[in-house]
């Protein structure tokens, strides 16, 4: 509706300054030219709205004119209490900030839609932390947001996963993102992005360096190219197993990470058929956790990695026997 993106439009101006109206018409997904009838008409409405033509033009509102905007709906009232990974906040040292604020929201909004915003936040809660997920290294996120906020490079002492050795890196952070509970420090390393598990950063110190970010390029650009790689990787092994039918679920769910394809069940078969997707082939040795109710068929080299890996396990625990008799 246009009364909606009047509003998307005021707000957006609000909070940024000046926009560059290809910017607007990206976000509200219309014309340019959409955008400056738009603009014609809030102006008309009496807002203080102007346009610069140019290279580094824009559209904004004159110095220090401010609105309240009351026209929530009923769906953005409701959305605005469904606050995703409260330990999100909680990290941050934010839950105290973000309580005051929904306070402050649920006295600015509509009448109407206070009883449905307060029954939403009684209703609804959302844990991004996955089952079963172990016990946590304690993360400090302090310094890492002193860096983001305050546009300075970072200095890390960093250990890679499957490395005793800490390595030591000098870093130009983007931001931080918070991904099924477990936190990231995105940032260029030597111009190109890099991703850093928080939890094994085992110092890290702020720099006298303002921080050389890539031209144009905003935390989230950076972090879909770095999720897109880590999805695409190629996988070194490609495997295919027979499951055990009464394990199915359960294998789809410690396994999800490997699988490649929804499993294949012809319903009546006591197995069904999954293809996965290994780094190395070493790596395939965690599929004996489900002893012998998960078969490799294929590729041979992946049966013979769980032969030997079993007569490891054999060979450690019979030694294990010996020498307490």
């Amino acid at each position: 509706m246009k009364s909606d993106r009047l509003l998307s439009i005021l707000l957006l101006l609000q909070t940024r300054g000046r926009v560059p109206a290809p910017e607007l018409a990206e976000r509200l997904e219309v014309s340019v030219r959409t955008i400056y009838r738009d603009v014609e008409a809030l102006s008309a409405a009496g807002v203080p709205v102007y346009a610069e033509r140019g290279r580094h033009g824009g559209i904004g509102l004159l110095a220090g004119f401010r609105t309240d905007v009351t026209g929530l709906t009923a769906d953005e009232s409701r959305a605005l209490f469904v606050l995703a990974a409260q330990g999100a906040h909680a990290a941050l040292g934010l839950d105290a900030a973000l309580a005051s604020a929904l306070r402050k929201v649920m006295a600015a909004l509509p009448a109407p839609h206070r009883p449905a915003a307060e029954v939403t936040s009684r209703r609804v809660l959302v844990d991004a932390t996955r089952w079963k997920s172990g016990p946590e290294r304690a993360v400090d996120l302090a310094v890492l947001q002193d860096a983001v906020f305050s546009d300075r490079r970072l200095r890390l002492r960093y250990r890679h996963s499957g490395e005793r050795e800490v390595r030591t890196y000098t870093v130009d952070p983007y931001g931080l993102v918070a991904k099924a509970g477990v936190w990231y420090l995105v940032a260029d390393r030597r111009g190109r992005p890099r991703l850093f598990r928080a939890d094994r950063v085992r110092r890290a110190w702020l720099l006298d360096e303002p921080v050389r970010r890539r031209p144009g390029v905003e935390l989230a650009d950076a972090w879909e190219e770095l999720r897109r790689r880590v999805e695409e990787r190629e996988a070194g092994v490609e495997v295919t197993v027979r499951v055990r039918r009464e394990l199915a679920d359960m294998f789809r769910r410690m396994a999800a990470a490997e699988l490649t394809a929804e499993l294949e069940d012809d319903g009546e078969s006591p197995w069904v058929t999954a293809r996965l997707a290994y780094p190395a082939l070493r790596a395939v040795r965690q599929l004996l956790v489900f002893s012998d109710r998960v078969e490799v068929l294929d590729p041979p080299e992946a049966r013979a990695e769980l032969v030997a890996g079993a007569r490891s396990v054999l060979a450690l625990y019979g030694e294990a026997g010996t020498a307490e008799g």
